[in-house]
């Protein structure tokens, strides 16, 4: 239980582990659209970070999405570098397991991609995700760029009065400009395409973005 109770509240950054200067290496092609994973991109898409609980399901509600280039998972917000998935489980990187989006804005905008984070899960549960517990499975948003920053604050004003209108509390999604986007390891990248029947407890409150 002492364990399981340090796993709901982030470490301090001299408390995490130290993590390796080595990257995780990945294969660098999507398992289900082809295209790569990793740098370099066409220099036309940009790049959406999010963190809705488990990233299995969470990337492949992301990849089933019209004009999506290609997505990832990996681990953003804490300090542990190039952390191991059992490190992140431990809660003691301050990492979240997050989903890479790379898209073409002259196809699919910014906002859009909000709308689906926000229908796509409970984003009041604090350090956990529906059955999931531990300060891996929070609510985030990673930005890239100003725009991204100022749309992901406003819309979450904007669905917050969605969710206090159905009665439902306070979001306790974490916004921040993305600091670095570490690589999971290879066997969770594109999971659910690779394991159709693998696990996915992603599930959202069923209260629309656009009323």
């Amino acid at each position: 239980m002492i364990f399981s109770s340090k796993k709901l509240v982030l470490p301090a950054a001299a408390d995490a582990l130290k993590g390796r200067p080595t990257p995780t290496p990945v294969t660098n092609r999507h398992a289900v659209s082809g295209h790569p994973i990793a740098p370099p991109f066409p220099d036309h898409v940009q790049q959406a970070v999010f963190a809705l609980g488990c990233f299995w399901g969470a990337e492949r509600k992301f990849w089933q999405i019209p004009h999506i280039f290609s997505t990832a998972v990996g681990y953003s917000g804490g300090y542990t570098p190039n952390p191991s998935y059992e490190e992140v489980c431990s809660g003691l990187t301050g990492h979240t397991e997050v989903v890479s989006v790379m898209y073409d804005p002259s196809l699919i905008t910014y906002e859009e991609l909000l709308r689906i984070f926000w229908q796509s899960h409970n984003p009041t549960q604090g350090m956990q995700q529906g059955n999931d517990v531990g300060t891996q499975y929070r609510s985030a948003i990673y930005t890239t760029s100003q725009a991204q920053l100022d749309a992901a604050l406003a819309s979450k004003q904007h669905y917050q009065q969605c969710l206090t209108q159905q009665g439902f509390g306070e979001i306790t999604t974490e916004i921040q400009v993305l600091s670095v986007f570490y690589y999971a390891e290879d066997y969770h990248q594109q999971y659910l395409a690779k394991n159709p029947q693998g696990y996915c407890g992603l599930g959202g409150l069923g209260v629309g973005y656009d009323g």
